[in-house]
């Protein structure tokens, strides 16, 4: 292991004073790594909680990055054409904090004081919105990764929507930082797989080899492999930095990397975690626990600090530092060319301004389809048919499947296919779902592509539910069709059949789930999708066909927007004896019964509740309106988990669930035999008004 930087090596050469500057020059690169360094230990220090380790080790590597590589102006975080960088290893995020208040992002030395405490801008691991400069949340292994993989497809896809020959107003790279705990994720091969069948040429991913784990040394679990030869045999471009500090060999490989344009880069860099504390270093407790104040001390020692100092900065560290003057520059330039091509293509320009505002062309709410009285439908192709309309008003919204885009009916006609030689705007993700999620995610959070969306069978949203949950905790506006999404999908059996799915979902804070019960609430659905602005939305599609419902007799399919509505009440006007409440395709059924059930003189209300989300934020007056308090004799009617429900249905209420596995039959059979068909839910329904009374 080298013992000091080797920028600190370079020999003098020339006259005295070229000599002078070299070293000088030298002087304040080794101080500016060691300074990333200090204050990585002592935030972590101070908080008493944190990664210190793989921070400090780091700091070459990421002193390269963001003075020799990174074009981004700390001024101008919304740059369209702004370099992203991703720390997938976010439990390293002291790291890149130390690094956005050197460069000028405008995070101040007291909020690295309060790392990790309560209303700073420094938490545990990376937030989206919350820190100036962070581009997407990180923490949980392999999700960065597939996140910047999403940053350069959608690089891809918007460079060749919008430049022209002699006019290139998109042309930039995504950089991240990668661990081992990434490497060993499942997701990160997804993602690499296809980053490299897609051949990302302006992907860049450093891989931090430190051989350290939070159990010990990589050599009990993951030395096995050889992760270059891995990427390698993906299609990547594969380089090796056999000392992490050694500044002009990561300077070279970066650059060699940067110039490499028809594959992906992956740069294998060993090096030590905790370096230079003496004790500390290549032991897996300085992964994630504080060094110590000790151990901070003999560190500052070896660097040539003065250890009774904490959270210093040398103002020549600032000055060299800074990327102020350099972003500026950037963005001035590119702003320049910008305006030239927005003169020479105003009308492509009015797509580029929506796009980047999130909003879609005008006239697409009025292209929506609405659907006929008595057509049998399932909601998955009217989604098909709702996606073909709206297509035109959204050229910048990209999506697929994980190899089911056939099934869940989400392609775009004659929108192309993604591919290494086109970027349609149809992105084949292959068996891939975990990756698609995150990948869905950084193109959302990489800004111009609208709504993206991805799709499979709904039982399969468990291969996705990590990237889903940053879904929602970044708030972006994405999409996630799930198709086959019940027990009426059939033959395919338990291993298919969604059963406890809806509730998993629905416990994601800021997810709107939404069931619709035919085709129009299907339109209605992916009318909220669209217009959405802080969060994601998925949609649970039947595969089965299902009757569009008879709205002059009925309330109209907008009800959908507020979550729940009165579909039918068998005397309007009147408090009802009983209220059913149903979602998707078994709404049908359920206001069958509730008919039914009126014959025999019942005062009857029949509810649609697609959204449980959207009808929570309702005033709580609403709320009591369609579910009068006094009213206890409610009935919720879904085929999955009921612990959704009782909430909605009361103590005194009953909820007719599916709290087992479903069964391989035909998809009626399994409905009717688990007690889906009118005629249980009307014998249930008679059972909890007779107890009622």
């Amino acid at each position: 292991m080298a013992a000091t930087p080797q920028s600190t090596r370079h020999a003098a050469t020339g006259d005295a004073g070229a000599g002078a500057t070299m070293l000088e020059e030298a002087e304040v690169r080794k101080l500016s790594i060691d300074t990333i360094r200090g204050l990585s230990m002592d935030a972590v220090q101070k908080a008493n909680a944190g990664h210190p380790g793989t921070a400090m080790a780091l700091a070459p590597l990421a002193y390269t990055l963001f003075q020799r590589f990174l074009r981004v102006n700390p001024a101008g975080t919304e740059w369209p054409d702004r370099d992203r960088f991703v720390l997938s290893s976010g439990h390293a995020c002291v790291l890149q904090y130390s690094l956005l208040h050197l460069c000028g992002y405008g995070l101040e030395l007291e909020e690295l004081e309060q790392f990790r405490q309560w209303g700073s801008r420094t938490p545990g691991h990376p937030e989206r919105g919350h820190t100036p400069g962070i581009e997407v949340t990180t923490g949980p292994l392999g999700q960065g990764f597939a996140n910047a993989v999403g940053m350069a497809i959608a690089e891809r896809f918007l460079a060749e929507r919008f430049n022209r020959p002699g006019h290139e107003v998109v042309d930039h790279r995504t950089y991240a930082i990668c661990s081992d705990g990434d490497m060993m994720e499942g997701i990160s091969q997804e993602a690499a797989s296809i980053a490299g069948h897609f051949e990302l040429g302006k992907l860049v991913v450093c891989y931090d080899d430190n051989h350290i784990t939070i159990d010990g040394t990589t050599s009990i679990s993951f030395d096995g492999e050889d992760h270059s030869a891995r990427l390698a045999a993906d299609g990547w471009h594969v380089q090796r930095v056999e000392d992490s500090e050694d500044l002009d060999a990561l300077d070279a490989a970066i650059a060699a990397a940067r110039d490499e344009t028809k594959r992906p880069s992956f740069i294998a860099i060993r090096s030590h975690i905790a370096y230079p504390a003496p004790h500390a270093v290549d032991t897996a407790k300085a992964h994630g626990a504080p060094l110590g104040e000790q151990e901070v001390r003999a560190a500052k020692q070896a660097m040539g600090f003065d250890p009774e100092r904490s959270f210093w900065v040398d103002e020549r560290v600032y000055e060299h530092m800074s990327l102020h003057e350099r972003g500026a520059s950037a963005q001035r330039e590119w702003q320049e060319r910008f305006d030239a091509w927005r003169e020479a293509q105003p009308e492509i320009a009015k797509d580029w301004d929506r796009a980047w505002a999130g909003r879609l062309r005008d006239g697409w709410r009025e292209s929506l389809p609405s659907f006929g009285a008595g057509e049998q439908i399932a909601t998955r192709s009217a989604g098909q048919k709702v996606m073909a309309a709206f297509a035109e008003f959204a050229p910048t919204m990209i999506g697929g499947a994980a190899d089911l885009v056939e099934s869940t009916k989400t392609l775009f006609d004659g929108g192309g296919e993604f591919s290494p030689v086109h970027a349609g705007r149809n992105v084949p993700f292959g068996i891939r779902e975990h990756a698609m999620g995150a990948i869905v995610n950084g193109a959302a959070a990489h800004g111009g592509v609208v709504k993206p969306y991805g799709s499979t069978f709904l039982v399969f949203s468990d291969y996705m539910r990590g990237a889903v949950r940053l879904s929602a905790l970044m708030g972006l506006p994405v999409v996630w069709v799930w198709t086959h999404d019940s027990i009426g999908l059939g033959e395919d059996g338990p291993t298919h059949q969604p059963v406890e799915h809806y509730a998993a979902l629905r416990a994601i804070p800021r997810l709107w789930v939404i069931r619709p019960g035919d085709a129009n609430e299907t339109a209605a659905a992916w009318r909220v999708a669209l217009e959405r602005e802080d969060g994601p939305v998925a949609l649970l599609l039947s595969r089965q066909n299902v009757p569009v419902l008879d709205r002059s007799a009925l309330a109209a399919a907008g009800g959908l927007e507020r979550g729940a509505y009165v579909l039918w009440d068998s005397r309007a006007g009147e408090k009802p004896e009983i209220v059913l409440i149903a979602t998707g395709a078994e709404v049908p059924p359920t206001l069958a019964a509730a008919r039914q059930l009126a014959d025999g003189g019942a005062r009857v209300r029949m509810i649609s509740m697609p959204c449980m989300e959207l009808f929570e934020a309702q005033p709580q007056a609403y709320r009591d309106e369609l579910l009068p308090p006094s009213v206890k004799a409610r009935m919720a009617v879904e085929p999955g988990a009921s612990m959704s429900w009782w909430k909605w249905v009361g103590t005194e209420g009953e909820v007719l669930g599916l709290d087992r596995f479903g069964a391989s039959a035909p998809g009626t059979t399994v409905l009717e035999k688990l007690g889906f068909g009118t005629a249980n839910i009307l014998a249930r329904a008679k059972s909890l008004l007779e107890k009622n009374d």
